[in-house]
């Protein structure tokens, strides 16, 4: 027992001491790397300095070269065709894609070269979605009850009856109206099948404004005769009789609704001149995403680590070189 007693400093010592080993072999050996890094950059600081100089140099022109744009165009799809404008867009991305510039020039944008992606997504202004109609709202709240709200809304086939909708494309130079977006509008205006819709729809929202209007005319027509009535010193058990007549309340407010709708169709007569209609256009946003005018900083570190691995890779060799001509 007091052997085991006695044993048990010694092995603790040694456990210790062979810890105490290890961490000071730990520290030396970081102290001798950092020892190694610091003569490695005093002894090749002029091909570091030479490096360092040529990676901003080359990263400077590399930015002010090779730049990219993003363009954004926010458009409104009429009579239905919002899947025909998803489906125009997707073709047109596979011929930028493709890189079929005999497609695209026919088209009649010009510096097709330089155009890159596009893509085109919902303005996900559901508030605006409600308002359109009240069946909506009801159709959402339906949704929303076995399902997280958020993912309801921007699911595809909720986001698609969205009002707006943002197409958004690259090009590598800076471009204009008349070289990209004027082509592309037009060439998502072309649809004989909804052009026909569009003049029958416009027609009938014509037809809707005079049978509107006949219709106020006659309002006003039975309120000025009930107001020459009463200006004309009728009896008083008329007036009460039309005070508690809701019906005359509800004239008014048919008057009201329908002078409403013929304003909000007036509005919407504006925006119907074209299948897709052009809300606004942003041109020209340098884009700084990823490693797009960061070559001035990302170039020089580049070039220094390989000539780093470079230096390794020789060390390397030549130790191992060493070893086997020693054998």
């Amino acid at each position: 027992m007091n052997k085991n007693t006695q044993n048990k400093p010694d092995v603790e010592e040694v456990d210790l001491s062979a810890i105490s080993k290890g961490v000071g072999d730990f520290f030396g050996n970081i102290s001798a790397t950092i020892f190694r890094a610091i003569r490695f950059v005093i002894k090749n600081i002029i091909v570091i300095v030479i490096l360092f100089a040529i990676g901003v140099a080359l990263g400077v022109y590399l930015d002010t070269t090779r730049k990219v744009y993003d363009n954004q165009i926010i458009v409104q799809p009429n009579f239905g065709s919002i899947d025909y404008l998803y489906a125009k867009i997707d073709l047109l991305d596979s011929k930028i894609k493709d890189n079929d510039t005999v497609f695209l020039k026919k088209l009649g944008m010009q510096h097709v070269d330089e155009l890159g992606k596009i893509e085109i997504k919902p303005v996900m202004d559901v508030y605006r979605f409600i308002n359109n109609s009240e069946q909506n709202y009801e159709l959402l709240k339906l949704l929303a009850e076995d399902s997280d709200i958020k993912k309801i809304i921007e699911e595809k086939a909720t986001s698609k009856n969205y009002s707006y909708h943002l197409i958004s494309f690259k090009t590598k130079d800076k471009t204009s109206r008349q070289n990209i977006v004027e082509p592309l509008l037009k060439y998502l205006n072309n649809s004989a099948y909804y052009s026909k819709i569009q003049k029958e729809y416009i027609n009938n929202q014509i037809l809707k404004m005079k049978a509107n209007e006949l219709t106020i005319a006659q309002i006003d027509g039975f309120l000025n005769t009930f107001s020459n009535k009463v200006n004309g010193n009728e009896k008083n058990d008329k007036l009460v009789y039309y005070n508690e007549n809701t019906q005359l309340n509800d004239v008014i407010i048919t008057k009201d609704k329908l002078i409403k709708e013929q304003g909000n169709i007036r509005i919407d007569l504006v925006g119907l001149d074209h299948i897709v209609t052009e809300n606004s256009s942003t041109l020209n946003i340098e884009n700084s995403e990823s490693i797009n005018g960061k070559f001035k900083f990302i170039l020089p570190i580049v070039f220094i680590l390989m000539y780093l691995c470079i230096h390794l890779l020789v060390s390397f060799y030549r130790n191992q070189n060493r070893k086997l001509s020693a054998i």
